[in-house]
């Protein structure tokens, strides 16, 4: 028996030690053992989630590819497909911002290029502690820059995305990274070994030292030595990762390769039992072989280590000159360390010597599968308790008066404007992009037709932390809206998974809830889930993040210019507003802001409701009939409408919207009608000759609808229940949510 301390360190339990034994009939030896810690964590074998994962919608007759591959695809016509997913590098990111955030994207890209797809557009999805706590200014910088520093050097649109700020994630911050691309469909490349004697390739970078067990750190809990784990994190180069995305798209050309796939978490060992398992064949590989940028590294090392721009391939016999030189001609290494077998087998040798010798299906297909004890939270009970009365007072503060209200939620980090981030970013290389970060969804042209992908990344912690289910549901209700806004048809969504030690039963019914809510609003919206990436153990000294299921929505605009954003145009439009308010202020941005509560039930979500008003926007973008649409999330209606002023030279609004009347209280709670965040909601602006049209549209599609004011001056102006409650200038508004995250970090230097 190996010492139980190995085992700890290599993230093993006893009774997964005698199950390994059982599949090799003997003792492992100490580099077959780090192979099984690797495959076997909860990173690469998702033992706590598959069999929840199993219960999500993931065909359709728009689905090419669905989970099972290095990533999805479906259809988006003229034989094109869109590929796409989402996957999250946060443990790494905590450790090390910029090579976390960095390699988390270069890893992204290639989930993409190997599937035969160029990628053209990337989004991220980030959550850090509250904005001036101790380390928040440190891991917010680093990320972005890493961000910036691998998309923009690689050539890739950071189109846009989404960040919050919240204490629970100060230990343990979420960087999900999400990437798009396009390939024929006759062109799609799967992640598969066959054909006895065919030759196994190893492609691009020197293998190093870093990143040896990353899939195993990824799959523990934080504690006051997680700075330790320093090594564990990989070094990106994205100037090796574009000739690496140039080689392989041009190799694929020839149709020289049996398969490929990136060598991301558990590095060789992954990709090649993966590739093994998947096609039912054995691979043999001589270690020796691999070129390593360090020297006297063991078998163990190489095998483990997750050093970046490295992929594997198999090649068809007799074609091996052919990949040389496609190879050669971007300067990278094409070594020959092994071939396909027939007997189902990884054997790995050293000089020859068998040093490791594992079925893949061991450490694939038979990995622990763990149906965990659930239990629902001894908090839940107490924080879905919300009585707002009459809004005058909550939590021991009084309501601000609206414009006060208004301004703090617009200066707030997780609503302020992100211009700050989003300008690192490239987005404009390639020359694709229709809707600038900021403006809604991120919006691409698919060169060569006349048509465009939307998509947007979406998710509320608060809403989860308060009801998993529904918190759920509304993050994709939200994004496939936000595609919809953008007059774009949602077709298909991947999904990042960001939870807890799933060894709490109450983690694991969160997880358990929030998987059941994304499969009951996929199903109903028609976007099934093409794959994505579960985060668990997201945690430091015992204290959780809030459950964050990160959904990303992709969707199909058959006129490229008939693209809506969420800027108002000119003065005079109508401004309607589609849905209606419940005055519901659970979990809501106005509650943390003004209060300092997170308390309450999220807000409903009918989904027959939600679907028709998405059919809805997307059919009056089609005729031309909308000037701009946003919906209305964080910070309700009120926040919405300002942001529709922003960015447009200073256009003004004047709106009348109804009130909220407290059940036991005559009186009309002014703060539930602004900011409250009922969803499937959406304020649209049209040109006043099509009022008619669209009202018409609207009821046909028996979606509500009203015009609620309309566009003009400088100021804007709501009333609630005829009464004006906010009258403000928009430049002095705008000021305060164009400047907030740029001005407090300027506080801080000084």
């Amino acid at each position: 028996m190996i010492d139980p301390h190995i085992l700890e360190r290599h993230g093993l339990k006893p009774g997964e030690y005698d199950r390994i034994v059982g599949f090799l009939g003997r003792e492992p030896n100490l580099t077959e053992l780090g192979m099984f810690s690797v495959m076997w964590s909860e990173h690469c074998s998702y033992k706590s989630s598959r069999v929840h994962l199993k219960t999500l919608p993931t065909t359709g007759p728009q689905v090419l590819q669905g989970p099972g591959e290095n990533a999805g695809a479906v259809d988006i016509g003229e034989g094109l497909a869109a590929v796409f997913k989402i996957e999250s590098h946060n443990h790494p990111s905590f450790i090390e911002p910029y090579q976390g955030a960095a390699t988390g994207v270069g890893g992204i890209i290639r989930d993409i290029f190997t599937m035969g797809a160029r990628p053209i557009a990337l989004l991220n999805s980030l959550r850090f502690g509250a904005f001036h706590a101790p380390g928040t200014r440190r891991l917010l910088e680093g990320v972005v820059a890493g961000i910036a520093g691998y998309g923009n050097s690689i050539g890739i649109p950071t189109v846009g995305g989404e960040i919050a700020f919240e204490p629970s994630y100060a230990g343990n911050p979420l960087v999900n990274v999400f990437c798009l691309g396009i390939a024929k469909q006759s062109d799609i490349i799967k992640g598969v070994a066959s054909g006895v004697g065919n030759a196994v390739y190893y492609v691009g970078a020197k293998t190093g030292r870093d990143g040896i067990h990353g899939a195993t750190m990824a799959s523990a809990e934080f504690d006051d030595k997680s700075a330790e784990k320093r090594p564990a994190v990989q070094v990106g180069d994205p100037f090796m990762e574009k000739l690496l995305l140039e080689a392989c798209l041009e190799v694929m050309k020839t149709d020289a390769l049996v398969g490929i796939q990136d060598m991301g978490a558990a590095g060789l060992t992954c990709s090649t039992t993966e590739m093994g398992s998947r096609g039912g064949a054995g691979i043999e590989i001589d270690v020796a072989l691999v070129p390593q940028r360090e020297t006297g590294m063991t078998p163990y090392e190489i095998m483990l280590s997750e050093s970046q721009e490295r992929m594997l391939l198999v090649v068809k016999r007799g074609r091996e000159a052919e990949v040389e030189r496609v190879f050669d001609k971007w300067d990278l290494h094409a070594v020959h360390i092994g071939e396909v077998t027939d007997n189902g087998l990884l054997r790995v040798k050293n000089h020859g010597a068998l040093v490791a010798e594992i079925p893949n299906r061991a450490l694939t297909d038979e990995a622990p599968l763990y149906t965990r004890p659930m239990t629902e939270p001894e908090y839940l009970a107490d924080v879905q308790k919300l009585d707002v009365g009459d809004g005058s007072r909550l939590n021991g503060r009084p309501t601000p008066v609206p414009n006060d209200a208004l301004f703090a939620l617009l200066g707030s980090p997780t609503v302020a404007s992100k211009r700050w981030i989003y300008r690192q970013y490239d987005h404009m290389v390639q020359t694709n992009t229709i809707n600038l970060p900021g403006l809604g969804a991120g919006v691409v042209r698919i060169k060569g037709t006349d048509r465009a992908l939307a998509m947007s990344v979406d998710g509320n912690g608060r809403h989860c932390y308060l009801d998993p289910y529904r918190g759920a549901m509304l993050a994709v209700a939200e994004a496939a809206r936000n595609v919809a806004c953008s007059g774009a048809k949602p077709l298909g969504a991947t999904n990042c998974l960001n939870f807890g030690n799933p060894e709490r039963p109450a983690i694991m019914w969160q997880f358990a809830k929030a998987v059941e809510g994304i499969g009951a609003a996929c199903r109903a919206l028609g976007v099934p889930i093409t794959g994505g990436n579960v985060s668990l153990y997201n945690e430091t000294d015992g204290n959780a993040i809030y459950p964050t299921p990160t959904i990303a929505v992709v969707g199909l605009l058959e006129h490229a210019d008939r693209v809506v954003s969420r800027r108002f145009r000119d003065a005079g439009d109508a401004i309607l507003l589609f849905g209606e308010g419940r005055g519901e202020l659970g979990g809501s941005e106005y509650l943390k802001v003004a209060h300092d509560l997170v308390r309450g039930v999220p807000p409903a979500l009918d989904l027959d409701a939600e679907r028709a008003l998405q059919a809805l926007l997307v059919q009056l973008a089609g005729e031309r009939l909308l000037r701009s649409a946003h919906d209305c999330s964080d910070g309700g209606i009120a926040v919405t409408l300002a942001e529709c002023c922003f960015d447009t030279g200073g256009i003004g609004a004047e709106v009348s919207i109804d009130g909220v009347h407290v059940a036991a209280d005559a009186r009309v709670n002014v703060a539930a009608a602004l900011y409250g965040e009922s969803a499937s909601r959406v304020v649209v602006s049209v040109v006043p000759d099509a009022v008619t049209t669209v009202l018409e549209r609207a009821a046909a599609a028996n979606v509500p609808a009203h015009v609620i004011g309309q566009t003009g001056g400088n100021r804007l102006r709501m009333a609630v229940a005829g009464q004006i409650v906010v009258d403000s200038g928009v430049d002095e508004a705008e000021r305060v949510w164009s400047s907030a995250i740029e001005q407090a970090y300027a506080k801080r230097v000084a």
